[in-house]
């Protein structure tokens, strides 16, 4: 039954447009909220007029720092909104309109007037900012830093050494759904309740977020997160969006609804940082790696620290003499970055793989050969046995299934017309992450079975997979599971992240049903906090291996995907379907990620430009290559959980960029190494043939 490829239950309800997000809660007498963002890059609000927007009819309130309800201090400094004159970056919140419909709501954020005492800002980040420090950790509660062995030593032994810096711009999520929240609060004999239907990857946690902020009991405050439309990280986290919804609901006493609109979220809901990032190799006569030294400079804001973590796959990946990796970052005038699909992994499995390309031309050796001589037999930096590792079957079987054995070494001499063609090849992998969940199962009278627990479906399939996991546990079908997920009544679970959220409601759903079939009794509720905690100590990782082959137009520097081929090692894959869209989404965004996606920042007003997908282009189905295929290997994992799956929502994506970029040099004999490869940068390094 897992493994089969089960259309997803809420498929029907999606396509009827019966499946309601956020946005689409509206109770009776429903107000609407228009965020009012900060024009300045820096500075402190020293005038607020709302004359004229609190004049027009249908108006009811304009929240600001002078007037919102008082908050406790967040933990998450990006919450703190509307509590004081401070403009730590252009975007921030500053007001808040409401009125009886959304269009009277925009007329008024529009006519509501800020005074600012601007202040000089700083949003331009580089490897050399005076600004610059090593933090303690990076996301994720990754080290800083990292030393083993002697670097200089074995670089200046070494006999073939490469010393590359490449540059990807900041990135940001743009999921289909916007950021939206419908709050409502209500007074009863046991004082008041909160209820927030929000788009988010966790119900949990915004949950306790809101609790902690308006002083009050978990019980009191109801989080609805059932269908989301899209979440890729940058809804993992509550945002301030959910915050100015229950404000305003507080403050007016009527439930309010807030929509971010589009332009709104580059500055308010994340984005992933830029990295500027030297990687050093060196490698002895045979192409083993005596060195590997990483170093990542990138930016976080004043409000928060958030460190992208985009040195560390460099201490899992390759066996080496000796490793350095490194972080630096400087706090700037910018929004906070946040988690973008595989944050780390994606842009410094970029450097590291490109690095490895480029390490295997100056040896004159095949790229795949060079990764299969340098597996390590244990995880490089820690010394832990991995659980398991077929990263070496993974490039091989993808060696075979894209016809590699074919392909001729020698760059930029494969041509069709105008087009120079080439292949490449990069690695890919992903921890495999838990977190303890909480799940209950229970025996109806008509022979069905309810399993509760509150798990978050952002569009993977995830009510489909735990529907399987509780008929195998249970000897059932599907269609006699109910699955009740998205609520943060349910029984605790971790939010949808880190490729984490499968793997571990999925423990706690067949643990709940497994002990419901054998005890007999009609209930079974099971916390996986202790068999988490109690796991041996293996370094868990997905492995997967990307080929991509790619055509460059001499004439206009246009670059396009003809194949893209994955190959994964990600344990048990639970479900066929699902799992095949999951993967070749992550390579789709891969795709964006190399060829299209990038925001600037404007250094004069501080603000990104590209904040609408008019500007910041992701693939649509036109950029997808009509041979697009993505495999996986049967991978028995016994150090995981019972049910034996391995996140597959982020690996797709992160070889994929250097795949591309492997690939493009292959095509033209140039290296390229700032995303993304847009025509201007790639034509201007092409010899244009005369016509």
């Amino acid at each position: 039954m897992l493994g089969a490829g089960v259309p997803r239950l809420e498929g029907w309800d999606k396509t009827e447009g019966s499946a309601r997000y956020a946005a689409e809660w509206t109770p009776p007498g429903c107000a609407y909220g228009r965020p009012v963002p900060a024009t300045v890059a820096r500075g402190r609000i020293t005038g607020i007029d709302a004359t004229d927007a609190l004049a027009m009819e249908g108006a009811l309130a304009v929240l600001t720092h002078e007037n919102a309800p008082r908050i406790t201090e967040p933990d998450d400094a990006t919450l703190d909104v509307l509590q004081d004159e401070w403009v730590p970056h252009r975007g921030w919140h500053v007001a808040l309109a409401v009125a009886e419909t959304p269009e009277t709501a925009q007329a008024m954020a529009e006519a509501v007037r800020i005074e600012y005492a601007e202040e000089p800002h700083d949003v331009r980040i580089h490897d050399d900012h005076p600004g610059l420090y090593q933090p303690d950790e990076a996301n994720g509660g990754a080290a800083g830093a990292t030393s083993r062995g002697d670097v200089e030593s074995e670089l200046a032994a070494a006999h073939h050494t490469v010393d590359v810096l490449y540059a990807i711009p900041p990135l940001h999520n743009h999921p289909m759904e916007p950021h939206a929240a419908t709050a409502e609060w209500t007074e009863g004999p046991e004082g008041a309740r909160l209820v927030a239907h929000d788009s988010s990857q966790g119900a949990t946690p915004v949950r306790d977020t809101l609790a902690a902020l308006f002083s009050l009991d978990t019980a009191r405050v109801t989080v609805v997160s059932e269908h989301v439309g899209g979440g890729f990280g940058n809804k993992g986290t509550p945002r301030p969006h959910v915050v100015l919804a229950a404000m305003a609901s507080r403050h007016t006493g009527r439930p309010v609804k807030v929509v971010l609109p589009r332009r709104h979220l580059p500055f308010v809901t994340g984005h992933r940082a830029p990295t500027l990032q030297r990687v050093r190799l060196g490698a002895d006569a045979e192409g083993r790696l005596t060195a590997v030294d990483h170093d990542v400079v990138t930016h976080t804001s004043t409000v928060k620290e958030f460190v992208e973590q985009a040195a560390v796959p460099a201490r899992t990946m390759y066996a080496s003499t000796a490793s350095r990796t490194r972080h630096r970052v400087a706090a700037l005038d910018v929004p906070t970055p946040s988690w973008m699909r595989a944050p780390g992994e994606a842009p410094g499995m970029y450097a590291l793989e490109a690095a490895m390309d480029e390490l295997a031309v100056e040896l004159g050796m095949d790229p795949i050969e060079l990764r299969l001589r340098n597996e390590p037999d244990v995880e490089p930096q820690t010394g832990k046995p991995f659980s398991s590792r077929r990263l070496a079957d993974c490039l091989r079987e993808g060696a075979r299934l894209f016809g590699w054995a074919d392909r001729d070494p020698r760059p930029g001499v494969r041509r069709s017309g105008d087009l120079l063609i080439g292949t490449g090849v990069a690695a890919s992998t992903y921890p495999a992450l838990l977190a303890p969940s909480t799940a209950t199962a229970e025996a109806r009278d008509d022979g069905t079975f309810h399993v509760r627990i509150n798990a978050t479906d952002i569009g993977t399939g995830a009510r489909t997979v735990l529907a399987q996991v509780a008929a195998e546990a249970l000897g059932v079908g599907p269609q006699a599971v109910r699955i009740d997920i998205g609520n943060s009544d349910l029984p605790d679970a971790p939010l949808a992240g880190g490729s984490s959220g499968t793997a571990s409601w999925g423990w706690a759903v067949h643990a709940a049903c497994t002990e419901l079939r054998t005890s007999g009794s009609s209930v079974a509720t099971v916390d996986t906090t202790a068999d988490v905690q109690a796991r041996e100590d293996y370094a868990r990782h997905a492995f997967g291996a990307v080929f991509a082959e790619v055509q460059a137009d001499t004439v206009t520097g246009e670059v396009r995907t003809r194949r893209l081929l994955g190959v994964f090692a990600a344990g048990r894959i639970l479900n066929a379907r699902l799992a095949r869209s999951q993967f070749l989404g992550g390579m789709t965004m891969g795709l964006g990620m190399a060829l299209t996606e990038h925001s600037s920042i404007d250094r004069a007003t501080g603000g990104f430009v590209e904040t609408d997908l008019a500007s910041y282009h992701v693939p649509s189905c036109a950029d997808v290559p009509e041979q697009f295929e993505a495999h996986w290997l049967a991978e028995e994992d016994p150090h995981l959980t019972p049910v034996g799956g391995k996140g597959i929502g982020e690996i797709g994506i992160v070889g994929t960029a250097a795949a591309f970029t492997n690939a493009l040099h292959h095509a033209t004999g140039v290296r390229h190494r700032t995303l993304p490869h847009t025509p201007d940068r790639v034509g201007a390094d092409l010899r244009v043939p005369a016509r």
